[in-house]
């Protein structure tokens, strides 16, 4: 078991440099861009950052996913494809889970990280004042 963790994490570290590294670069700015245009419609229609809405929100969580997997889905299919292209050139076989982590690293992280902060730098300054859409209103005497 220590073996295949060691072989995880040397084939990890030696793409940075090998061959193909220009996708370490390109795909966490193509999340990026979904992320922010995610985060912007966002912050228009008044929701919460993403991230966080998505852990404490246990009802819309399901659409939620739906809606971020309909952004950033693509760049996560490219990021595995290209990483299966890289083993087999480079290692000259295939390991899915690792293509899988790194996956996740190049597409999803980026895109949850930036969304979420776009959501709250895009809201509008009178925004405390208006109650988010995705969260039931309450009763106030």
């Amino acid at each position: 078991m220590d073996g295949m963790w060691v072989r995880v994490g040397t084939n990890l570290v030696a793409r940075v440099s090998g061959p193909m590294k220009f996708r370490l670069v390109l795909q966490p700015v193509m999340a990026s861009i979904f992320a922010i245009r995610s985060g912007l419609a966002d912050a228009k229609a008044g929701k919460r950052p993403y991230f966080w809405a998505l852990l404490s929100e246990s009802g819309q969580r399901a659409s939620m996913i739906k809606d971020g997997w309909k952004s950033v889905g693509k760049v996560f299919i490219l990021a595995l494809i290209l990483d299966v292209v890289y083993q087999i050139i480079e290692i000259r076989f295939v390991y899915p889970g690792e293509a899988i982590i790194v996956a996740l690293v190049l597409a999803i992280l980026p895109y949850l990280i930036l969304r979420g902060i776009v959501t709250r730098v895009a809201r509008p300054k009178n925004a405390a004042s208006i109650p988010p859409t995705n969260t039931p209103l309450r009763n106030v005497p």
